[in-house]
């Protein structure tokens, strides 16, 4: 036996067609999906791909979190541009700013920690 609550396999069984209709109007937006993708050389992502497919009069409006998931399901992933994380640095030879204030960055002693009326 599978240890299925009755009503789970009869919920199964009564939405079978529902499920077999959402898997058909998937594949054939999937069908177009590919078609939008490789006209497009693979740099639309999902919600261009949404926009196109709101152009086109035959298909209702599919949102992109759909378009998403049969993206996803067909192994296709748009083209993204990679951020770079830019951290200043110095080009060598540039000069350094003059200490106006007059600060000094040694420590006399070590770092104590305070936490309540307790020093560490």
């Amino acid at each position: 036996m599978l240890k299925l609550n009755r009503s789970s396999f009869y919920k199964w069984v009564k939405t079978r067609e529902k499920r077999r209709l959402k898997m058909y109007s998937d594949g054939l937006i999937g069908a177009r999906i590919k078609t939008i993708f490789d006209d497009e050389h693979g740099l639309y992502g999902a919600k261009r791909i949404a926009a196109s497919l709101k152009e086109d009069p035959v298909y209702t409006p599919v949102n992109h979190k759909k378009v998403a998931r049969i993206m996803k399901a067909m192994g296709l992933q748009g083209f993204t541009k990679r951020r770079r994380c830019i951290t200043t640095r110095r080009k060598p030879g540039h000069r350094v700013m003059p200490d106006l204030v007059g600060r000094k960055f040694t420590a006399k002693e070590p770092n104590r920690v305070y936490v309540g009326d307790i020093t560490y």
